[in-house]
């Protein structure tokens, strides 16, 4: 018994006390962190390899998309969505091209909605499958990450066929597609259609009852619904804590309203859900991508891809050379010279990371007077420090990577 009397608290600094030359180490958690893609930081305070205390600091990528947009005519601000959430890129794009048809009033065919939402889900798996592999490896599992990632290829391959393009797509047009699906292109999803499910069956015999797999996930970086709610968490990461939110579902686009699909949900909201939560939305991917095909088959349209928009679709090459009108609205795209309806809109579409909306004001300009995006990683990461103090070191890393968190999406 020290000489304090029994039943008398000990103060910080005193004999015996519980803080007595209490240190803490410092420790950079990136910016030059593979785990944190070389570009965010994270100031932790470790007890040994437990974490005290975390804090974020971003902006090391940050690109102005926003005041970038404002100088760009509609149709360029295209190429500059790209590069946010660089792994769905099309999910970008058709997200901006439905803003400013939301905007001008324009209704697409039938055929070009599911033609979009073949894109759309094709760029959520390609999102989904590098976010769980990439778990599998910082769990230390590198086997599946090798096998999963080839379909990722097969998508990019299927991209390159529909617009020439594969990480930065810059696919479609304000108003449609660009061009009509190649029959190479068909052929190639109807291969991937055959193939993939038979990989994300060998890719969770892989992981998802795999005890070491299990132990490092279960547990691991959790957040409850009522937490999730108040930091503004759509996506995965809310699905994973059991609310069923999905953008597709609560404001319906692009024809999704014609869709069955289940929104996976999980219990926990920890590592373990946000993995199981994204390998069944690949399954409700697959679903969807072949009601699409089976609806484009009974649609009488075989031939649209794109609104009757002279204002912001070029014109085909041969008409721009033979005719006034079609050259006309040629120079006037090209030159940005298209104006729009004055207002204000916001969009939201269900990115791979949960939703992502442009709120666009227009003041009938040619250009953006405007914009602002909703970008899910900016939201959620502001729960990551909650989510890992307490925790162990290795476990930040896995809880990171099960949040997708995207670089360029976060900085914008």
């Amino acid at each position: 018994m020290s000489n304090k009397e029994a039943g008398e608290q000990l103060q910080p600094g005193e004999a015996g006390g519980a803080l007595e030359q209490k240190q803490y180490t410092t420790l950079n958690l990136g910016p030059t962190h593979p785990a944190t893609h070389g570009i965010f930081q994270n100031v932790l305070q470790m007890d040994g390899e437990k974490i005290v205390s975390a804090t974020p600091t971003i902006g090391y990528i940050h690109r102005a998309f926003e005041k970038l947009a404002e100088r760009r005519p509609y149709a360029q601000v295209t190429p500059i969505t790209d590069r946010l959430n660089y792994c769905s890129s099309p999910i970008n794009n058709m997200g901006w091209h439905m803003t400013v048809e939301k905007l001008g009033g324009i209704r697409l065919p039938k055929r070009v909605d599911y033609l979009r939402v073949i894109i759309m889900e094709l760029a959520r798996l390609s999102d989904h499958i590098i976010c769980n592999s990439v778990i599998g490896v910082d769990s230390g599992a590198m086997t599946g990450f090798l096998y999963i990632f080839q379909f990722r290829e097969h998508i990019y391959e299927i991209y390159e066929e529909i617009c020439g393009a594969r990480l930065t797509t810059n696919i479609g047009r304000i108003g449609g597609l660009e061009r009509d699906f190649s029959q190479t292109a068909w052929r190639k999803i109807d291969k991937l259609l055959k193939e993939l499910p038979e990989g994300l069956r060998e890719f969770e015999n892989l992981l998802v009852r795999n005890r070491i797999f299990m132990d490092r996930t279960i547990g691991c970086g959790p957040i409850d619904a009522e937490r999730a709610l108040s930091y503004g968490f759509t996506g995965p990461n809310l699905r994973a804590t059991g609310v069923d939110y999905d953008v597709r579902v609560a404001s319906p686009y692009s024809s999704y309203e014609d869709f069955d699909f289940i929104i996976p949900v999980g219990t926990q909201g920890d590592t373990y859900d946000r993995f199981m939560v994204r390998e069944r939305e690949m399954w409700e991917s697959i679903s969807i991508i072949e009601q699409a095909i089976r609806k484009l088959e009974k649609l009488e349209d075989k031939t649209s891809i794109h609104a009757d928009v002279p204002a912001f679709y070029l014109p085909p090459k041969e008409e721009v050379y033979n005719s006034m009108e079609a050259l006309i609205w040629h120079f006037k795209i090209v030159m940005g010279e298209t104006e729009v309806p004055k207002g204000e809109v916001y969009h939201p579409v269900e990115g791979g990371n949960g939703e992502l909306g442009y709120y666009l004001v227009s003041d009938g300009g040619r250009t953006p007077y405007r914009l602002h995006m909703r970008r899910p990683c900016f939201i959620y990461y502001q729960a990551y420090p909650e989510m890992i103090v307490g925790g162990m070191l290795s476990d930040a890393i896995l809880t990171m990577s099960s949040m997708n968190v995207i670089a360029g999406e976060l900085d914008a």
